[in-house]
């Protein structure tokens, strides 16, 4: 199958083109922020500050990668509006949220208050444009309501979340769709020039990534201290995909849309072949084994905040309407992920650029 996700195609669709990008400064957002410097987009970021020192965004020097950074809080509807309709993009990617189900359970009304609000105040600034703009809004798979049956969730499954951080996005999806409908619609589309879709992807690793309650940083740092990694729940089974997965196919998604506005304004899911499905045990093991060191112990956690076991998705309707489908199995990105953090050689920004570049070949 040809390779549709290539550097020759995203170069002419996003090169001299303005890019606001919220959630530059977070771990998929510095990676995304990396590919779109290197496509020759001039990109905007809006993000909170970064939580750590060593996180991606400053390991690779990510303001000298902006057009401009903005370090403010995407639930500040004022600033926020006024940075978008200053710089008129082209393309509007939202990443910034509360991304950690566990800190949901710690600030639910925050989480609900950055990821719902915090969209719907991104889709007022878009109304604001007064030219063509594409918009694509990134949720998650865990936007489903999830009774763990083994079953692959498609687009137009129920909608729901157990937890606050999962019933958060699955607002956000309802926002997104209300506004598309509202103000956004296709059928309208020659009087507003809004093009707005939602994307869903899998459980995401790669390297830089130090974020809390995170299966790779917590094996990271567990090698790093010489210490048991410990696995709260070691059968768990998620859709484990490299980063640049997802954000290969948000950009192709934002291309498609540029392309045909009418036709590509609706939510996807973006993930793993469902028979790719590997625990967290069989992901730590394997990550292990190519990094070169590390031990892990599974554990029982008394008390521990309900997480759901296993969660797939269906990403046929990508692979039809687009001709998007994952690139590499589930061992593979454990393998790269793995190497980026053994690798103590290069800088960060050395091993990212080497990936991105191998990724997006128009090789197979």
């Amino acid at each position: 199958m040809e390779k549709v996700v290539t550097e020759e195609y995203l170069r002419s669709v996003y090169s001299g083109k303005r890019v606001f990008l919220t959630g530059h400064t977070g771990f998929k957002g510095a990676w995304m922020l990396q590919i779109l410097q290197w496509l020759g987009a001039n990109v905007k970021g809006y993000s909170l500050a970064p939580e750590k020192r060593n996180d991606l965004y400053n390991q690779v020097d990510g303001d000298n990668l902006c057009y401009s950074s903005v370090i403010a809080d995407i639930c500040d509807k004022q600033k926020l509006q006024a940075e978008l309709v200053r710089f008129e993009p082209d393309f509007v990617f939202h990443f910034a949220a509360q991304a950690l189900v566990r800190r949901g359970y710690d600030m639910p009304s925050q989480t609900f208050l950055v990821n719902a609000q915090g969209t719907a105040h991104v889709l007022d600034a878009i109304r604001s444009l007064p030219l063509a703009t594409v918009g694509v809004m990134i949720t998650t798979d865990k936007v489903y309501d999830n009774p763990e049956r083994g079953l692959p969730f498609k687009e137009d499954d129920k909608l729901g979340g157990y937890d606050p951080y999962s019933a958060s996005k699955a607002t956000a999806e309802i926002i997104i769709d209300s506004y598309r409908r509202s103000f956004f619609n296709p059928a309208d589309y020659s009087n507003h020039e809004k093009s707005i879709a939602a994307a869903r992807a899998g459980n995401v690793i790669g390297g830089g990534d130090f974020s809390d309650d995170r299966i790779v940083p917590d094996i990271v740092r567990s090698i790093s201290f010489g210490e048991t990694v410990g696995l709260r729940n070691p059968n768990s089974i998620r859709p484990w995909q490299h980063v640049l997965e997802p954000l290969g196919a948000y950009l192709l998604l934002g291309a498609k849309m540029s392309e045909d506005p009418t036709r590509y304004s609706t939510a996807y899911n973006f993930g793993p072949n469902p028979e790719d499905m590997l625990t967290v045990e069989d992901l730590t093991k394997t990550f292990c084994e190519n990094y070169g060191a590390g031990s892990y112990k599974n554990f029982s956690e008394e008390g521990a905040p309900h997480e759901a076991k296993l969660l797939l998705l269906d990403s046929t309707k990508a692979l039809e309407q687009m001709g998007w489908k994952s690139q590499m199995d589930a061992r593979t990105a454990i393998k790269w992920t793995a190497e980026w953090y053994a690798d103590k050689s290069r800088s960060a920004y050395e091993k990212c650029m080497e990936q991105i570049q191998q990724y997006f070949s128009s090789g197979s």
